[in-house]
């Protein structure tokens, strides 16, 4: 309980604590449309926006937000506008992205600090300015939810149907590609891109054993999501190791333990 009386403390548990809805209700709506993926592909393609930003010597996280929204926007303008299939089109984001932050990390002489932050996450270095950021970020995030809720919900699970009722598919589309971008630019300073597809996936998956309504799925996976990164937060804290690793591991095991009883739980 000491640790309370630590500032970074304080700032890295605000600071789960707001990833974590966050990154509920974004990994709600990609689990839903079932594009897990893409949120492997942006984070990679965000290498390459890092790697710019410590050549040039500016913000690397600033340049891996644009990265970010310009890959994800990427992928939604050559899957929908010239036929590519969508596993195809993070490919090549992916790869791009990845082979461009290769190669200024190179080129930018001395160590490149920001690097392993990037790689493995430290969320013990997120500052009162960046829970700023994200909290703007969740308001956004959640107003944009209230507004366009069952759009949102038609999108999701199935684009055609949507079409077919007039729905703004294209406005919906663009607008949760550009919020899954900057919050998966967010997340990487809590688990780095080495861990962060779990983020997205775990805790929606382990809310699906129990409903497949979206609203439910949605607020389950808030939930589960707030207690396994508070929870690894503070357990790390204990045992004293990273505790982006320690998250994700929670975040399994809660779900693997759902899976098994499932069964034999009284839900229907």
């Amino acid at each position: 309980m000491g640790m309370f009386g630590y500032q970074f403390f304080i700032n890295a548990l605000l600071g789960v604590i707001l990833i974590s809805v966050a990154a509920a209700m974004v990994g709600t709506y990609i689990v839903t449309r079932r594009m897990v993926a893409i949120s492997g592909g942006i984070t990679h393609a965000c290498f390459g926006g890092l790697g710019l930003g410590c050549y040039l010597g500016w913000s690397p996280m600033a340049l891996a937000g644009v990265f970010a929204v310009g890959s994800a926007l990427g992928v939604e303008w050559l899957s929908t506008r010239h036929r590519v299939r969508e596993d195809s089109a993070i490919a090549v984001v992916w790869a791009v992205g990845m082979a461009v932050g290769v190669i200024f990390v190179f080129l930018t002489p001395g160590f490149v600090p920001e690097l392993n932050s990037f790689l493995f996450g430290n969320i013990l270095t997120i500052s009162r300015a960046d829970l700023w950021i994200f909290a703007t970020y969740l308001l956004l995030l959640g107003g944009f939810f209230l507004w366009k809720f069952n759009e949102i919900v038609a999108c999701a699970f199935d684009v055609d149907f949507a079409r077919v009722m007039h729905l703004p598919v294209g406005f919906v589309n663009t607008v949760m590609t550009v919020l899954v971008a900057v919050c998966i630019v967010l997340t990487i300073r809590l688990v780095g891109i080495m861990l962060l597809m779990s983020m997205f996936s775990l805790p929606q998956l382990t809310a699906e054993v129990f409903t497949r309504r979206f609203r439910g799925m949605m607020l389950l996976s808030v939930v589960i999501s707030l207690l396994c990164c508070v929870g690894g937060l503070m357990l790390a804290m204990y045992v004293d190791v990273p505790c982006s690793a320690l998250i994700v591991i929670v975040m399994g095991t809660v779900f693997a333990l759902a899976k098994l009883l499932r069964p034999i739980l009284p839900l229907k």
